[in-house]
């Protein structure tokens, strides 16, 4: 128990350092019993309550702290952030605005500023913020790859391929190879391996770089990928070996790389993405047997990886979501693995689903299902890249806050994937009147439609 307030908030800084959460939160409380207006102890105790995921104790104590020192443009800045996370945008924008004027040397200011700008559709006004960031701090990776993702979904490839690989200067993914990174030099007669992206489908939507890394000249072109990818990245054209991570890996190759950095080591502009399909193969053929023989087959991916950041604006809130497709004539299969799984087990009344996503022990498993489907109708997830790279025909939902830069903006299409048509929400979200849309497309189809797509 401490008795001087100074020491009692070191004591919590060093147990929040450590990760000590409840330990920190203790001392840091027991600081504010000792001086009620320590505003450094109110302060770090609102960004441990934001990191525990306590959104409104942690807005009630940066309100607090910015009552102890109100020109303090860091806790603006942290109060705005936490407010971007709860889409208050119209006070998330009052608190940036003013941490830019209370610093406006601060490139991390500017750079906050300018997402909350993009998150709202603002984007040349958020360009501009980015831009003074970087004015500021030309080095600046989190403004640097912000930026990124504004540009690359705009379509303007050249600088955005240039900015996003800033990502690596603080998102640190654990493989590394005891090789030269690769950037663009002959390979002819070299061999080549391409590291691990976090995402399943980010692997997959980059995997169609493999034949070009080939016909450069390499000798010998591999994948490192996760393990329930490896059966079905064996099919890539160009790939030599597919390596799971957690093997024992060779060692031997002259140069490695990660997959999302080969656009732009390729040069790739709008009009020459590498968009051939299928560059991935299926076996369905012990399917054929378990899958319906007459109708329209429609698979269904309605949740994503609840990990990722943007998950709860990507997936539908449910199974539930798609009730309106129950009014058509089809029969709907189920490739949801892992979360929302076992609600295919209970589909909305009417709906004829099979539930088979125990059976899905992998990608290439997923991969042969879809092969003898019709169409695959998906939120933007893993499911959605393989029908695209299978060269199935594709329905993708997608959200309007946060959308991913891949598929661009305000369009039906994306030049990534030829046979995959984009259903977006309306400024403001809400699924309903996608479903309603998807639903009134469905009813058009018939299966002699969908397969000669």
């Amino acid at each position: 128990m401490h008795t001087d307030p100074q020491q009692a908030y070191h004591d919590a800084n060093e147990r929040l350092a450590a990760g000590d959460l409840a330990g920190a939160e203790a001392s840091y409380l027991q600081a504010l019993a000792l001086q009620p207006w320590h505003a450094a102890a109110r302060a770090n105790l609102g960004y441990l309550k934001e990191q525990q995921g306590a959104a409104a104790e942690a807005e009630f104590h940066y309100l607090q702290a910015l009552a102890l020192m109100p020109d303090h443009p860091q806790l603006y800045q942290n109060l705005g952030a936490l407010l971007l996370k709860e889409k208050r945008f119209a006070e998330s924008e009052t608190a940036l605005r003013t941490a830019v004027e209370c610093a406006s040397d601060s490139a991390s200011a500017w750079n906050m500023l300018g997402a909350l700008l993009a998150c709202t559709h603002r984007e040349a006004e958020g360009e501009a913020c980015y831009r003074e960031a970087l004015a500021l701090e030309p080095e600046h990776a989190r403004t640097q790859f912000n930026l990124s993702y504004l540009l690359l979904r705009q379509g303007r490839f050249e600088e955005g391929w240039r900015m996003l690989d800033a990502r690596w200067q603080f998102d640190h993914f654990p493989l590394s190879f005891d090789c030269p990174f690769w950037e663009g030099e002959a390979l002819a007669g070299k061999t080549i391996v391409l590291g691990l992206e976090a995402g399943h489908g980010d692997m997959i939507h980059f995997a169609r770089y493999v034949p070009l890394l080939k016909r450069r000249g390499a000798a010998r072109v591999d994948v490192v990928c996760h393990p329930a990818l490896q059966r079905l990245f064996a099919s890539l054209p160009g790939v030599d070996r597919v390596h799971a991570l957690g093997e024992k890996l060779p060692q031997d190759w002259d140069y490695w790389t990660r997959p999302m950095r080969l656009p732009g080591l390729f040069n790739t502009d709008l009009a020459m993405i590498p968009a051939e399909v299928p560059y991935l193969r299926a076996q369905p053929e012990h399917w054929r047997g378990a899958l319906p023989r007459h109708g329209l087959r429609v698979g269904l991916a309605w949740r994503g990886n609840a990990n990722f950041e943007n998950d709860a604006d990507r997936s539908l809130p449910s199974l539930m979501t798609l009730a309106p497709l129950a009014a058509i004539d089809a029969h709907f299969v189920s490739l949801q693995k892992g979360a929302g799984e076992a609600e295919a087990l209970q589909p909305p009344s009417g709906m004829s689903l099979l539930a088979i996503g125990a059976q899905l022990a992998d990608f290439a498993e997923t991969a042969a299902v879809i092969a003898d489907l019709d169409l695959v109708i998906s939120v933007d997830t893993a499911v959605a890249h393989l029908a695209g790279a299978l060269g199935k025909p594709c329905w993708l939902l997608l959200p309007d806050y946060r959308c991913d830069w891949r598929w661009m903006a305000e369009r039906g299409d994306t030049p990534w994937y030829p046979t995959m048509r984009l259903f977006r929400q309306q400024p403001g979200g809400g699924w309903a009147p996608v479903i309603a849309e998807v639903a009134a497309a469905l009813a058009r189809w018939t299966p002699v439609q969908a397969r000669s797509l």
